[in-house]
C-alpha cells in the first residue's frame, strides 16, 4: 500500500482535545494507512496553564509506550524553535535555533515521544540572531547520530532555505529536505499576508511551488490547508485578506466541483493539493472522526482533469 500524503496534525493532542479521543483519533489514522504524525515541542503552551508547550509531544510518547510496534508503522515529525522562554514570552522571546537550544530539544523530545530518533526534524521559524552556520552543523550532528532522520526548515524564506542547503554541503553534513509553510486552494491579498498570519516567510507563492517542482527531493508541506474549518463552517468566516474577487470565483469553481463529485468542499482542497505539481502534503488538524472521515476521504480522492483545470483557472 502506497503511503497516503497527508499527515496528522497533532497540535490540540493532550490540550484541547483529550487523551481518549487523541488516542482514538491516532489509532484509526494509522489503521486507515496513514503515516505522518506531525507536532512540535511547542504544542500547545497557550492552551496549557504553565505557558510552556510539550503536552501533545508527551501524549504521543504514552500512544507509542501503550501501542507496541506502532512506532514503526509512522513517520513522526517534531519542531524546534518556538518554544517560549517563559510563559507569555512568545513570539519576542522564544529558544531559537542556537546549537545549545537544539540539543537540549532533542534530547528533550526523544524522552517525551519515548521513542530513540525523529524522522523528520523541522526548525520551527527561522532565528535570524543565531548564525546559520552554527544551526546548520547542530542539525548536521544529530543526523549524524542518527536522532534525525531528516531536516524540515518551517517558515523560512527561500533565499535562507538556499543559503541553508550550501552551508551544509560545504560542512558535510546533512541539509534540509522538506519545507513547511501555509497553503490552501484561497489565497489572501499578496501585500496583507502578515495580517493573516503571524510569520512573514511562512506563506507557499508560486516561487516557492516552482522550487520546489525543479528540487523534487525537496517535500512540501502545508498547514492550516483547510482554513480553520472554512470551507464547510459558516461560523468560521474567512480573514478579510481572503475578502477579495479571485475569492469569490475560486469559491464558485471548489463549490462546483464539489457538487458535481458528491464530496465536500473541503475533499476537494485536499485532493487538489496532493494531486497537483508539485504535489502538496496537506497536514490536517482533526478534532473528531468526522474530521478524519473527510481528511481520508480527501487524501483518497483523484480529481477528474478537466476538474483541476476549472479549479487552477478561476481567478
Amino acid at each position: 500500500m502506497t503511503d497516503l500524503r497527508i499527515a496528522l496534525g497533532a497540535m490540540e493532542f493532550g490540550t484541547r482535545i483529550d487523551e481518549k479521543t487523541s488516542f482514538d483519533l491516532l489509532d484509526a489514522f494509522v489503521d486507515a494507512g496513514g503515516t505522518w504524525i506531525d507536532t512540535a515541542n511547542c504544542y500547545a503552551f497557550w492552551q496549557d496553564p504553565s505557558g510552556h508547550g510539550g503536552q501533545s509531544e508527551e501524549l504521543l510518547g504514552r500512544w507509542f509506550a501503550q501501542r507496541p510496534g506502532v512506532r514503526d508503522r509512522v513517520k513522526l515529525a517534531t519542531k524546534v524553535g518556538c518554544e517560549p522562554l517563559w510563559p507569555g514570552s512568545f513570539p519576542e522571546h522564544a529558544e531559537g535555533l542556537s546549537a545549545e537550544a537544539i540539543d537540549a530539544a532533542v534530547e528533550t523530545s526523544l524522552r517525551r515521544l519515548q521513542t530513540d530518533h525523529i524522522d523528520l526534524y523541522w526548525a520551527h521559524r527561522d532565528d535570524l540572531e543565531t548564525p546559520q552556520e552554527e544551526t546548520v552543523a547542530a542539525f548536521g550532528k544529530h543526523a549524524a547520530a542518527g536522532t534525525i532522520g531528516r531536516i524540515g526548515l518551517s517558515n523560512f524564506a527561500l533565499w535562507r532555505v538556499e543559503r541553508a542547503r550550501g552551508l551544509a554541503l560545504e560542512q558535510g553534513v546533512m541539509g534540509p529536505s522538506a519545507l513547511q509553510l501555509r497553503y490552501s486552494y484561497l489565497q489572501p491579498r499578496p501585500f496583507v499576508r502578515d495580517q493573516a498570519h503571524d510569520h512573514r516567510f511562512g506563506w507557499i507563492t508560486d516561487e516557492v511551488l516552482d522550487y520546489a517542482d525543479r528540487n523534487p527531493e525537496q517535500d512540501l508541506f502545508a498547514y492550516s490547508p483547510l482554513m480553520s474549518g472554512g470551507y464547510e463552517r459558516a461560523d468560521r468566516p474567512f480573514h478579510q485578506a481572503f475578502d477579495h474577487p479571485g475569492t469569490t470565483r475560486r469559491l464558485e469553481a471548489l463549490s462546483k466541483a464539489a457538487a458535481d463529485l458528491g464530496v465536500t468542499r473541503s475533499e476537494v482542497v485536499l485532493a487538489w493539493l496532493i494531486g497537483g505539481t508539485p504535489s502538496i502534503i496537506p497536514i490536517v488538524g482533526m478534532s473528531t472522526p468526522a474530521y478524519l472521515t473527510t481528511a481520508l476521504a480527501g487524501a483518497h480522492l483523484t480529481l477528474p482533469p478537466e476538474t483541476r483545470t476549472s479549479l487552477d483557472q478561476a481567478w
